[in-house]
């Protein structure tokens, strides 16, 4: 059976540090000596010269180069061949294109023991009957996952059970490399989904990166294709491939642990790779082709590099336990058995729909020709939002992402273009201007407190004025109603600040918000109505919500959001925060509004200016102006006319604003009652003054 050119070299490296293999040098043969086949040839180079192998045979249809091998090994064309010619043989490591490797390993399972690179195969089905035929054979099977004998793996689990992190709610990885076009001219298989109708599946997360999954996977405790209750993939491509080079694939553990791997090949420039876990009392960080670890708490930062067991040895070692019927046979790192949650993720790419291809417009070209690399706009700080908030890089909404499952029900709050009158709620009208877009949030993560909000969020230019799901703070979640603590459930996301305590710690508190409904005013007209539904995690409803959303334009450069809340306890219910719970100034909850990352701020009412002095005043307004990443933009909040409450203003570390329910006391309210709130938010583009402000707040 012929084999192809192996695969480039990926982030692999030949560890310095051995245990003794066996007694009696192990008779060997390589398939694939071109590509990451030369990374084995000099380790079985090594191996020879300690006494552990003899490299007794090689295969490849492109022969070696003169000099390339021991003088006693002999050369073969193809795997058949070389079986034919060659008995006895201990072990065969293929090192050869991924669609070949199926076919390649059931040849050699009825001979020899087999070392299969990584992915193992190119389909769950081939998968299975690699498993079937090893087990036929009575054969041990090692796949090349390098990264997965890193010593480090022992100090990650020993750290998880001594609770040095708290608990560990969740893993990510992150891999941002630079790929050429060139990278995808090596071969007729590079960066196809199949090839002359045989699956390939060499995509970013299946190839050149899959180490950060299988990495992440193995952390996680997911080995079998069991270990895995679900498995999302967004795939998308910049190169004029098939398959995916920037990608988002989103993992949850049979235990429920989220795991997201965030991964491009189209990154600024190339940063090792890593696995991040974090913890309700820190994170660890893994960087694993350098087997280094750094592990943050509220003690401080320690960082530690670690050794690294060889694959090939691994597997050598166990065959001479098994060789000598020993108990206590040397466990293999990374087997076949073992890799079969890896594979799962596999076949949910190889079975998804086609990567979407990123328009140019968000694409830059950097260098000339074949060396030329395309880099997508933003793309680092996708990877961070994606990880941090474990979504998807369409639940993100990046200009270049398919649309969101929560868009399903989105409406687009419009106000017509000068030339016509009134406006249109759902932005479908000719003429209309998109100003603001519904979210149902159901796609967000359970621990960054599922709702409905505005985002984005435009000035009349196109200034987008709201963030949501950022790096710093995921549970961030554009223009909307939120509340930390609702009878002991926390509506706003992240961790819980409570009087006990004295501080914010992690629990397993959140609710959610779900939209029952949400329909447009009347024709015409240019508002929606939700009756929202705010649940316990225990499904129990602790509050109904009914909120109205309206748009009005003022002028050429100014157009006003009214929206106004009305929250009706379903039981006795106690609507409070951190402020409520005695954290000092931190009166956060009810109307809240995240702005993105913006320079030239001027924070002001009509007597305070600043962070320090307008945040917890009672004023009748606030203004925000600033410079935006689309262009200088302003925003005049009005109190509620119904009560006095306190700004909340954040300008130093992130920037928000909002208005406070419960700044030092909870609101309470009996079954039945209602609390009602009203908000007026002027978007005007540019910069106003303060006098300016002054204007446009007086036209309630």
């Amino acid at each position: 059976m012929g084999t192809l050119s192996a695969p480039v070299p990926e982030e692999r490296k030949i560890p310095t540090t051995e245990r003794t293999i066996i007694s009696a040098a192990a008779r060997v043969a390589l398939v694939g000596v071109h590509g990451f086949g030369t990374h084995h040839l000099r380790n079985l180079e090594r191996l020879q010269k300690d006494g552990a192998v003899t490299l007794v045979a090689v295969a490849d249809p492109n022969p070696p180069a003169s000099g390339a091998l021991p003088p006693e090994t002999a050369v073969f064309g193809n795997l058949d061949d070389l079986l034919a010619a060659t008995p006895e043989l201990d072990l065969v490591i293929v090192a050869t294109p991924i669609q070949t490797h199926a076919p390649l390993a059931l040849t050699t399972l009825p001979h020899a023991d087999l070392y299969l690179e990584k992915p193992p195969v190119s389909s769950l089905a081939d998968f299975n009957r690699l498993q079937e035929a090893a087990a036929a054979a009575g054969r041990s099977v090692q796949v090349g996952f390098q990264s997965l004998g890193s010593h480090a793996l022992k100090a990650i689990e020993d750290l998880l059970n001594a609770g040095e992190i708290g608990t560990l709610l969740g893993i990510s990885a992150t891999g941002r490399w630079v790929r050429d076009r060139a990278y995808y001219k090596r071969s007729r298989w590079a960066g196809k989904r199949s090839l002359d109708g045989v699956d390939v599946v060499d995509g970013v997360a299946t190839n050149p990166l899959a180490h950060a999954i299988a990495t992440a996977l193995r952390i996680a405790g997911a080995r079998t294709v069991g270990d895995l209750a679900s498995v999302e993939t967004d795939l998308y491509r910049a190169n004029d491939i098939e398959s995916d080079d920037t990608s988002v694939i989103r993992v949850r553990t049979a235990s429920g642990l989220p795991v997201t791997c965030a991964l491009t090949l189209c990154a600024t420039e190339s940063v090792e790779p890593y696995v991040t876990l974090q913890g309700s009392e820190g994170t660890a960080v893994f960087h694993y082709t350098e087997d280094r670890l750094s592990v943050s708490t509220a003690a401080g930062e320690r960082h530690e590099v670690f050794g690294r067991d060889d694959l090939t040895g691994n597997l050598l070692d166990h065959l001479r336990h098994r060789r000598h019927d020993q108990h206590g046979r040397a466990p293999l790192i990374s087997s076949l058995a073992d890799s079969g949650a890896f594979m799962r993720v596999l076949e949910a790419i190889r079975t998804a729909e086609a990567p979407a291809l990123i328009a140019g417009q968000h694409l830059e070209w950097v260098g000339d020709g074949d060396s030329a690399h395309a880099v997508v706009s933003g793309i680092e700080d996708a990877l961070e939002r994606a990880t941090a908030a474990h979504a998807t890089f369409s639940e993100l909404g990046l200009p270049w992402a398919r649309p969101a499952a929560d868009d399903a029900d989105t409406l687009s709050l419009s106000v017509r273009d000068a030339g016509h009158d009134g406006g249109a709620a759902t932005g479908a009208h000719s003429g209309a201007t998109a100003l603001a877009t519904l979210r149902n949030g159901s796609g967000v993560a359970a621990r960054l407190s599922p709702r409905p909000y505005l985002h984005p969020v435009r000035s009349l230019g196109g200034v987008i004025v709201t963030d949501h799901l950022p790096a710093d703070h995921p549970w961030h979640l554009g223009a909307g109603i939120a509340l930390q603590d609702v009878n002991g459930t926390n509506f706003w996301g992240g961790k819980t600040y409570t009087r006990a305590s004295g501080r914010y710690e992690e629990h397993p508190d959140h609710g959610r918000i779900v939209q029952l409904s949400a329909e447009p005013g009347p024709p015409g007209g240019d508002s929606f109505h939700q009756e929202l539904s705010w649940q316990a995690l225990d499904g129990l409803e602790l509050l109904r919500e009914h909120r109205t959303v309206r748009a009005r334009r003022v002028d050429a450069r100014t157009w006003r959001l009214d929206l106004a809340t009305e929250l009706t306890a379903v039981v006795d219910a106690s609507l409070g925060g951190p402020g409520s719970n005695g954290a000092a100034g931190s009166g956060y909850g009810g109307f809240f509004w995240r702005l993105p990352a913006c320079s030239a701020v001027n924070v002001f009412t009509a007597d305070r200016q600043g962070e320090a002095a307008v945040h917890g005043a009672a004023a009748p307004w606030l203004a925000w102006t600033g410079t935006f990443p689309g262009g200088a933009a302003s925003l005049v909040f009005a109190a509620p006319a119904e009560a006095p409450d306190p700004w909340f203003v954040r300008l130093s570390g992130y920037p928000g604003v909002g208005s406070a329910l419960a700044w030092d006391r909870p609101a309470i309210l009996a079954a039945g009652e209602s609390v009602r709130r009203s908000f007026t938010v002027w978007i005007a583009d540019g910069t106003l003054s303060p006098a300016e402000a002054a204007v446009v707040a007086d036209h309630r």
